[in-house]
């Protein structure tokens, strides 16, 4: 049951962070952003089993360092 919760929470999370990256209005660095926390969170959530808590702080983790990659300085 775990498995199915866990991959669940992975594939929710990975169509959220494709679906936000074909916004139009976004610029690169808010699509960088956003696959970044989408990825952050699945890599989170398997990490961790698909703790909450591992699914919030890799998205948060994730976020930041694709804000910095989408960076055009």
């Amino acid at each position: 049951m775990k498995n199915i919760k866990h991959l669940a929470v992975s594939a929710t999370l990975a169509t959220l962070a494709l679906g936000l990256t074909g916004c139009a209005g976004m610029s690169h660095q808010d699509k960088a952003t956003a696959v970044g926390a989408g990825a952050g969170a699945v890599i989170g959530g398997a990490l961790t089993g698909g703790s909450a808590a591992g699914v919030v702080g890799g998205a948060a983790v994730g976020g930041v360092v694709g804000n910095q990659a989408g960076k055009t300085n």
